[in-house]
């Protein structure tokens, strides 16, 4: 049975590496947008200090380059909001579960050296 299940299962397992192959190469590609940006930043600096191009040309450029990081830069908080867990969630059943097993122990009169 398990080579049927391995003959079954295998385009699915080959569609989620797809998937998986696709996003990363998708969040590379972002990252390596993010560096080209900064690049061409440093050079619209360079640019206006050497006096190739006015203060206005300048701040239009320049506006476009960071509001175009910023957007980057939000996705990128809002993908990794979305992966991170939620750690109150985790505590809160923690402490439950504690206070639980101490009012077990308390109701059963055992002293709590004998509780693992």
């Amino acid at each position: 049975m398990l080579i049927v299940d391995d003959i079954l299962t295998a385009p699915f397992k080959g569609l989620i590496w797809l998937c998986r192959e696709i996003h990363e190469a998708a969040e590379q590609e972002q990252a390596g947008e993010a560096d080209r940006l900064t690049a061409q930043l440093s050079e619209l600096y360079m640019r206006l200090e050497t006096g190739q191009i006015t203060e206005a040309e300048f701040d239009t450029r320049e506006k476009k380059l960071l509001d175009r990081l910023d957007q980057i830069q939000q996705q990128k908080t809002i993908k990794e909001a979305a992966v991170r867990p939620q750690p109150q969630k985790k505590k809160a059943r923690r402490k439950k579960r504690t206070k639980m097993a101490g009012l077990r122990r308390k109701r059963s009169g055992v002293p709590l050296a004998a509780h693992p």
